[in-house]
């Protein structure tokens, strides 16, 4: 049995464990590219490519927090600095409901499928070698129960451990209705998951506890917080106090009026108002661009700070983008938005193999099993990676600059992203490998009868004494250029 630290000692002594870690603020995280991990399904302990793991399968395969730190080259090669992982927590007993890391049974216990304790702090350890910071994915608003709700047995949880922890079962039939969001179950009478009474202060108080104890034992950077918007919106400050790391909050609705106001009690939420736009206008030729950047807007004006949420275009809970399309170039286009967007980018692991499953739980898939070869797409989110960590190397407010539309059309979209002489422009489309256009570009940011480089393609093109920059598409490809001066002993592209 793994327990950890659950005693009066340790939470006596909390405080001062906590001001001896690092905490990774905000400010710090705006600098990162994170790649996100189903621990399940990454790396196995014995680094085998050939285990069966059948796509759709829901159970264990076998991926550990050991396995990780085996890969951790290959994550690298990307040119990530953090990882975001599954939650450590134990979890009930059925493999089916408990694979993932969200049926938990006890907070102060850790996931013995995903190895060890120290073997969570050996992954910690193992990434702040490298420079890289540790998210971990926890859970607050409900738990776990091997059986339907006619039997639950509350005593099998803990630290909540009683009825009265916990709110009447009732199914959530209205997802705009905040009352049935916070008070009802996001499981089902037969597959429960009992929604915790997070408005009672006991149940707070050990959350802050538990939390603060869980980041100071295993040197933790960041937090990704599950199903956010089911829980009301004053937990999320004390919680937030309590954690003095960067949040990162999973409010999973494309509505900008509803995800935006949880960034008023924590640091950042997952962009999924721009997921839903982001992938619907490059997953084919039909959509037309003006949806997309309508939302752009929409989210400048309505979160605190859009440099601090989070753009992705996959995970463990959407389909794969290659499930919509297996064109290169429309891949290449939506994973360099995402990477070059506003905010503290997100790939899910797979995506650089272009991996094509559909829903849960096939977009879940055993990434051993591609042998973690480097084509696809991996050089192409290495050079993203590069370029934008060039960008904030050369000025450190490119990460706090807001991305600007410099042009569009239905199916062109070009971008500037930072003080002029260290920008990134990015020109976009949704047109597939038959795409070729020449463009005309103005306010680029760039030196007027200098040079700068498409890094994808390592072409250099001057910039006109007029200040335009004439770009060609070809094969629909995405160009992403940076001032070749800025590029010196960058190793992007030879310089």
């Amino acid at each position: 049995m793994l327990s950890f630290w659950r005693s009066s000692v340790a939470i006596i002594a909390v405080s001062s464990i906590v001001s001896t870690i690092h905490a990774a603020t905000p400010e710090e995280w705006r600098t990162r590219s994170i790649y996100q991990i189903l621990t399940d399904r990454f790396a196995r302990s014995d680094n085998s490519t050939t285990a069966s793991c059948p796509d759709g399968y829901m159970g264990f395969c076998n991926g550990t927090w050991q396995g990780i730190i085996n890969q951790l080259d290959y994550i690298q090669g990307m040119d990530f600095d953090a990882i975001w992982i599954s939650p450590v927590t134990k979890q009930i007993d059925d493999p089916s409901r408990a694979y993932h890391g969200y049926s938990q049974q006890d907070l102060y216990q850790l996931n013995e499928n995903f190895g060890t304790a120290q073997d969570l702090k050996d992954l910690a350890a193992a990434l702040h070698s490298r420079g890289m910071y540790l998210m971990v994915d926890v859970v607050t608003n409900h738990f776990g129960y091997n059986g339907d709700i006619s039997t639950i047995d509350y005593t099998t949880m803990n630290p909540f451990n009683s009825a009265s922890d916990f709110h009447s079962f009732c199914a959530i039939t209205n997802e705009s209705d905040t009352t049935q969001l916070t008070l009802c179950d996001l499981g089902t009478a037969t597959d429960p998951l009992p929604d915790v009474y997070t408005t009672l202060s006991s149940v707070r108080s050990e959350y802050s506890s538990w939390i603060q104890l869980l980041i100071s034992n295993y040197s933790i950077d960041g937090l990704r917080i599950d199903s956010v918007k089911n829980v009301e919106m004053d937990f999320w400050p004390g919680f937030q106090e309590a954690a003095s790391i960067y949040t990162m909050g999973e409010v999973s609705d494309g509505r900008v009026d509803v995800a935006c106001p949880y960034q008023n009690a924590l640091d950042g939420i997952l962009n999924y108002p721009m997921y839903f736009q982001l992938t619907y206008f490059f997953n084919g030729t039909d959509p037309t661009s003006a949806n997309l950047l309508n939302l752009m807007q929409a989210v400048n004006s309505s979160c605190n700070d859009p440099t601090l949420l989070a753009p992705f275009s996959e995970n463990h809970d959407q389909p794969r983008f290659a499930n919509y399309t297996t064109d290169l170039p429309l891949n290449s286009n939506v994973a360099a938005f995402t990477i070059l967007a506003d905010g503290i980018p997100i790939i899910y692991s797979g995506q650089e193999a272009m991996l094509s499953g559909g829903g849960d739980p096939y977009n879940r898939e055993a990434i051993w099993l591609q042998g973690y070869a480097t084509n696809n797409l991996y050089s192409h989110i290495k050079s993203l990676n590069h370029v934008r960590k060039q960008a904030i190397s050369e000025s450190s407010s490119y990460v706090t600059s807001k991305l600007q539309v410099i042009y569009s059309n239905d199916h062109y979209i070009a971008t500037r992203k930072g003080p002029a002489g260290s920008n990134i422009v990015a020109v976009y489309n949704n047109l597939g490998g038959s795409a070729s256009n020449q463009l005309s570009l103005a306010n680029t940011g760039f030196t007027s009868c200098g040079s700068v480089v498409d890094v994808l393609s390592c072409k250099t093109v001057d910039v006109g004494c007029d200040g335009m920059l004439m770009v060609d598409v070809v094969g629909g490809m995405p160009l992403v250029f940076f001032e070749r001066a800025g590029l010196a002993g960058s190793g992007i592209c030879g310089n």
